[in-house]
C-alpha cells in the first residue's frame, strides 16, 4: 500500500501576503502620491513575505502517525524488547 504524499505548506501564506502586501503598498501609494510605484512594490514584498512564512499559515500534520491513527514507529521498551498492544 502506498504511504499518502505529505503536503507541501510552502505557498500556503502567498494569498495572505498578496494582500497585506498590497493594502500596504496602497496606503504607501496615496500618501506619497504615487501608488503607481508603491502598489506593486508592496504586492511583491507581500508575495516574498507571504512565501517565506507559508509553511506558519499552513495545516500542521503529526508526521508520527499514520491516516488510520496507528503510529507508524513500533514502541521499544527501555531493554529493547518490543511491547505488546
Amino acid at each position: 500500500m502506498e504511504k499518502p504524499k505529505k503536503q507541501d505548506n510552502t505557498a500556503a501564506g502567498l494569498p495572505i501576503g498578496l494582500c497585506l502586501g498590497t493594502g500596504i503598498g496602497a496606503a504607501l501609494g496615496i500618501l506619497t502620491k504615487n501608488i503607481g510605484l508603491w502598489l506593486p512594490i508592496g504586492a511583491g514584498l507581500g508575495l516574498a513575505v507571504g512565501l517565506a512564512l507559508g509553511p506558519a499559515f499552513g495545516k500542521k500534520e503529526d508526521e508520527e502517525t499514520a491516516p488510520d491513527g496507528k503510529s507508524e514507529v513500533e514502541e521499544t521498551a527501555p531493554d529493547g524488547k518490543e511491547e505488546e498492544p
